[in-house]
Parts: structure tokens; C-alpha cells; sequence
């Protein structure tokens, strides 16, 4: 592709030779020639006299200096929107392995890829276009939208429904029981599991990411949320839209979530709470009441990000100021 035809992909303006031909992408401080690179973080600035890729996105001209390459509003979705060009996914070839189990009362879509090892239980529902890698078991009852991805050895419980373009990488597990236990006597009685997992549109979760079934009800996940590996949710816990949930996350029951919130590594949210939307929750932070949204929250319990840091700053001055104190003791 040329930098001119990169450019009206990206909706992006060509700085240096429209006629530069691109044959691929690569990082900026491992740059190639003939590649085109990002400068999404100033942090990478530094690469960039030495790169030798032959373009580079960048969102201010001044940053390219004297090198070729197309001025974007966002570098990284650019890149993005390039990577898929240059690596398109591959389509399934359609094919049901003959060493696969598929009950006779499950239906099975057109263009479904089944790889061997893989279970399929009465009543589930596989969507068209659907690809299902080696070794994953689907419960009974399952309903699975259109073109998804379920990656190798990933466990799908019984009675779950999936919605289209939903991809679960490899280990997952959807739908085991929420912990649910009751004291009687000093000895725990499990409360039957009894309910659902709604996963709606354009979902991704991640490796080894476990998603509860209701005890009642449902849990569920909205269209366009994207977890995480080693993520946890809950029994009854309900996410939003378009909420980002990174690694080690964990969700406790019948919490629930608003739209397009975002939780940063190994942060926890205590049952029962309300965390509106556009919240953003700093690493290991832990939600232990409502959050009304709008917000950026840290620390623990998780409060506005503002007051978390004036915290911050006075146990700073009195530690700096015990060790005046210490010092004058001493004479």
C-alpha cells in the first residue's frame, strides 16, 4: 500500500511522499524498512532519530521531524486500523473435525468450524459462521450468536447465552457456581446455583478469566466489554457497555456496574455496590461502597482520585515530620 491509500484509511494527512510504498508494520524502536511504525506515547520520542521504519503515524507534524508519515488524530487506532490490513483474521475453513462429540439434539449453523476434542451437549445452539478450537466442552441449552471465537480448552456451562462476534480465549470457564454458602450450625450449606450468564455482542474475555452463573437470575456482561485474563465476575453481578476489566480484576456478587467503566489491574469491588458509569478505577484499588461515576477513584477503600492523593500527600508530611520529631529528640 502506498502512505497516500494508509492515510485514507486512517482519515489521517500525509506528511513527505504520498507515493511511499508500506509493506508492513513494525515497532518503533525495532523499526524496518519498508514498514510503517506509531508514536502513540512521548515516551517512545526518543526512538525515534534512530527508527528505520519508513513512516510514522504521529498526531503533531513537528514530531515526525524528517521522516515520512501521516498525521492522525489518535496514532494507535490508526495502527490498529493498519494491523488489520496487513494481518487480516483468517476465516475458519467451515470444517467439523469427525473427532468431535455434537449431540444429536444440538444445532449447528452453516460455516461452523468444530476442532477435535471439542463437546458439544443436548440443546446447544452454535451460530453461523462460528469457530470452536480443540478440546472445549458446551453445555447443554447453550445459545451462541454469530461468528464467535472460542478458543482451545475453554469451559462453556449449561443454559448460557452468548450474543454474536463473542470471543473467549483459551481456559475460560462461563458459568460454573457463583459462592454461594449459608451457615447453619456451624456447618455451610451450598445454595443451589440456579441461574444464567448473558454475554451480549462484540464481547471479549480473556485466558483464564471465570465468569459465575447466577444463583438467581442472571449475570451479565454487556455488549463490548472486554476482560481481562485472570479476571474474576461473580454471581449476579451486571456490567454495562463497553467497560475495560484488566488483569486479576475481581467482582464480587450482585455488584453492579454502569457503561464504558474502566477497572486497572488487580482492583476489587465488594458485594452489592453501584459504580456508575465513565468510572475509572486506579490499580489495586478496592470499591468497598457506591461510586456515583464520572470519576476517576483510587486507593482503598476507593475514593475520588483528588482526595486519595491529598491522603496521600499529609501521611508523606507526617512521616517527614515524625522524623523531625525523632531527630530532635535525639538532640
Amino acid at each position: 500500500m502506498s502512505l497516500s491509500e494508509i492515510a485514507l484509511l486512517v482519515k489521517g494527512d500525509v506528511s513527505g511522499d504520498p507515493d511511499l510504498k508500506i509493506s508492513g508494520v513494525s515497532e518503533i524502536q525495532n523499526g524496518k524498512p519498508g514498514t510503517i511504525t506509531f508514536l502513540g506515547n512521548p515516551l517512545y520520542g526518543k526512538y525515534l532519530d534512530n527508527t528505520a521504519a519508513s513512516a510514522v503515524f504521529v498526531s503533531k507534524k513537528t514530531d515526525l521531524k524528517d521522516h515520512d508519515g501521516i498525521i492522525v488524530t489518535d496514532p494507535q487506532l490508526a495502527m490498529a486500523k493498519t494491523l488489520s490490513v496487513f494481518y487480516p483474521d483468517k476465516k475458519p475453513p467451515g470444517i467439523i473435525h469427525p473427532n468431535t462429540f455434537i449431540h444429536h439434539h444440538a444445532k449447528v449453523g452453516v460455516d461452523v468450524t468444530i476442532d477435535p476434542g471439542t463437546v458439544i451437549e443436548s440443546g446447544a445452539i452454535i451460530g453461523d459462521g462460528s469457530w470452536i478450537g480443540p478440546n472445549v466442552f458446551i453445555g447443554a441449552n447453550i445459545s451462541m450468536g454469530t461468528n464467535c471465537k472460542i478458543y482451545a480448552n475453554t469451559v462453556l456451562y449449561h443454559d448460557i447465552v452468548m450474543g454474536d462476534k463473542v470471543i473467549i480465549h483459551a481456559g475460560a470457564v462461563i458459568g460454573s457456581d457463583g459462592y454461594g454458602f449459608v451457615n447453619d450450625s456451624n456447618r455451610q450449606v451450598k445454595i443451589p446455583q440456579v441461574g444464567s450468564v448473558l454475554i451480549g455482542d462484540n464481547v471479549e474475555i480473556g485466558s483464564n478469566s471465570t465468569i459465575d452463573r447466577a444463583t438467581i437470575g442472571n449475570t451479565i456482561i454487556g455488549d463490548m466489554c472486554k476482560l481481562d485474563n485472570l479476571v474474576h465476575i461473580a454471581h449476579n453481578v451486571k456490567i454495562g457497555r463497553g467497560c475495560l476489566i484488566t488483569a486479576q480484576v475481581g467482582i464480587a456478587g450482585s455488584a453492579e456496574v454502569g457503561d464504558f467503566c474502566t477497572f486497572a489491574g488487580q482492583a476489587g469491588v465488594v458485594p452489592h455496590v453501584r459504580i456508575g458509569d465513565n468510572s475509572i478505577i486506579t490499580g489495586k484499588s478496592g470499591v468497598t461502597k457506591s461510586l456515583s461515576g464520572n470519576e476517576i477513584y483510587g486507593g482503598f477503600p476507593a475514593r475520588p482520585i483528588k482526595e486519595q492523593h491529598k491522603k496521600d500527600a499529609i501521611l508523606i508530611e507526617v512521616s517527614r515530620m515524625r522524623k523531625q520529631l525523632d531527630q530532635l529528640i535525639k538532640g
